[in-house]
């Protein structure tokens, strides 16, 4: 970017710097360009999204309140409209479809939504609401009680997967998203279908999507959480994750003994099992295909290389622990 005083090219900052928001500080990754001969800083739009971004994730986790993907997903559970569904919670006409949008909640607001997730407690909201006709709220208790029952049957499948993934709260350890075994898996797919890579190699493309679309927007893909192993950043229990997706009949998981006792597990793509393209956003889709089209032609030996000159590897792999999605930032330019 050029600067607007001198139009000589500006040089792309990052600091720590703290930011406010309702009364609250927050420290985060300040983005900016600055004009080496002025000292003065100027943003671009992109920039000053990401810088309130991590902002409003700090703010969210800080007093637990429910992301925009977890808002919608509140919704769509029941079937309602953006518009019912405030009707439903005592909101004003627009209120849901703003927060689903990104604009954020009071505290008080947050906590009806959070208890909108469950059937059992939806059920009483329904009952309290005095602006439904009878048939209206007839036709959605009966749904909650639908997923009330269903979730009773698959309690185990849920549990598991949770247990898989980890904590189901989102934090910067998951790329502030609530963990989706539904898209973690997709991409497992997606990847499988692309490039057909060893174990090792998807354990890399998985960490560089979510990481890249976290260096973008401040938000991951899948809300996996990583973490710094030898062999470089992996999804935390990828060995249980993938066999679960492979019995599941997901992906097919073929087996390959290499000189010298290596054995090799390679990835392939089910042909009854097409990849859902739906799940993701026209961004995520782009920084899939992005990721896929960088390494391609990349070697898994190379990619474990590659993943070792990042910061998020180096400043992690001697504790073995899990990976703040902050080191996105640092990312190195290789996509």
């Amino acid at each position: 970017m050029k600067s607007p005083i001198t139009g000589k090219e500006m040089t792309l900052t990052r600091e720590r710097r703290p930011m406010d928001f309702r009364k609250e500080a927050f420290e985060v990754v300040f983005h900016f360009y600055r004009c080496e001969d002025t000292g003065e800083q100027f943003t671009t739009t992109e920039q000053d999204e990401v810088n309130m971004n991590q902002v409003y994730n700090q703010y969210r986790d800080k007093f637990n309140i429910p992301f925009p993907d977890e808002i919608i997903r509140i919704r769509e559970i029941y079937g309602l409209s953006a518009a019912k569904m405030s009707e439903v919670l005592g909101f004003g006409i627009n209120s849901y479809r703003q927060y689903e949008a990104g604009e954020m909640p009071s505290v008080a607001n947050a906590k009806l939504i959070q208890m909108a997730g469950d059937p059992k407690q939806f059920i009483e909201m329904l009952k309290l609401c005095s602006t439904l006709d009878g048939k209206t709220k007839s036709k959605y208790i009966h749904k909650a009680q639908q997923l009330a029952e269903e979730r009773k049957r698959n309690i185990f499948s849920l549990n598991f997967e949770e247990y898989l993934l980890g904590n189901r709260l989102a934090d910067i350890y998951s790329g502030y998203r609530n963990p989706s075994m539904e898209k973690l898996t997709e991409m497992v797919v997606y990847f499988s279908q692309q490039l057909e890579p060893y174990k090792t190699k998807m354990n890399k493309l998985l960490f560089y999507a979510d990481f890249l679309m976290f260096k973008q927007s401040c938000f991951s893909i899948s809300g996996a959480r990583y973490k710094a192993i030898n062999m470089g950043p992996v999804p935390n229990n990828f060995q249980s994750l993938f066999e679960y997706m492979a019995n599941n009949g997901e992906v097919d998981i073929l087996t390959t003994e290499f000189p010298g006792g290596y054995t090799g597990e390679q990835f392939s793509a089910k042909k009854d099992r097409p990849f859902n393209p739906d799940l993701f956003s026209e961004v995520e889709l782009s920084v899939l295909q992005r990721v896929a089209t960088a390494f391609k032609q990349v070697s898994t030996n190379h990619i474990v290389e590659l993943s070792h000159l990042e910061e998020a590897w180096k400043s992690n792999e001697k504790s073995k622990g899990v990976i703040s999605y902050e080191y996105a930032f640092e990312l190195n330019p290789i996509l």
